[in-house]
């Protein structure tokens, strides 16, 4: 059976209005990362918003390194995640964020549903890049629906590969959720600056789903910069909200 989220009173079934928030990027501080998810969590209740989506690797920090990710993947099954769900009581609107996860000794690139605390469901990264190459690939694409609307997650480099939105698309799903994280070399970046919604918009010729993607953004040394973006793209293939490059803020679109 698929997972499914219990609509609020307030809203009419079959519309969604999605929240997604371009954050900082923030490693290793994962007190910071609810912090930040909590701060978005109030001006979303401003607007009514019924779902949060926040980037990947977001609760711990994208970094693929060793010793980072031994340190800070989480068994979803354990006591120290059951905390991190106990904080999230309080917020209204569902969370979709990205997690580093440990299952035994496997660690994966996912992204966590998440309703008034209590886990939902998990989708893993089926499509890593070179450097990704401590994770292993996920092999599932579960959806889930709320205010009876359909979703599914990839994440990032996914919506490179058809064949990662059309199972979603498959089962029905009306949106696709992308939890992003580029932050790159400054001349990558901006290179890439317009790519990343021009390949999301081929996804979404495809399938003819919405697709709402959530990134960083800022610097880190010197040498790296995270532009975004964080944006809707429409069925029509269209771009109709994004965040400003270079800015922390949420875009809100009704999906219906």
């Amino acid at each position: 059976m698929l997972p499914t989220l219990a609509p609020y009173d307030h809203h009419v079934r079959g519309t969604l209005r999605v929240g997604a928030c371009q954050t900082p990027e923030i490693l290793g501080d994962t007190g910071s990362a609810l912090e930040c998810i909590e701060d978005f969590a109030k001006k979303a209740d401003a607007q009514d918003v019924d779902l949060l989506l926040f980037p990947e690797c977001f609760l711990q920090g994208y970094l693929v390194e060793e010793q980072h990710i031994r340190q800070s993947a989480l068994d979803l099954s354990s006591s120290v995640f059951d905390s991190i769900l106990k904080s999230l009581e309080g917020i209204k609107p569902a969370l979709v964020f990205g997690v580093i996860e440990r299952d035994g000794q496997r660690y994966f690139n996912s992204a966590v549903v998440v309703t008034r605390g209590r886990l939902l469901g998990v989708y893993r990264k089926t499509h890593l890049v070179p450097g990704e190459s401590l994770f292993h690939a996920g092999d599932a694409y579960p959806t889930f629906e709320l205010h009876g609307v359909r979703f599914g997650i990839n994440i990032c480099h996914d919506t490179q590969f058809a064949e990662a939105a059309a199972p979603i698309a498959a089962q029905g799903a009306q949106l696709l959720l992308v939890p992003a994280q580029n932050m790159m070399r400054r001349a990558t970046a901006i290179h890439w600056k317009h790519l990343h919604n021009t390949i999301r918009a081929e996804r979404v010729r495809e399938t003819g789903m919405w697709l709402v993607s959530a990134d960083v953004t800022g610097e880190r040394d010197e040498d790296r910069v995270g532009l975004g973006p964080t944006s809707v793209i429409n069925p029509l293939a269209e771009l109709v909200a994004q965040v400003p490059l270079m800015t922390t803020g949420m875009i809100v679109a009704d999906i219906a």
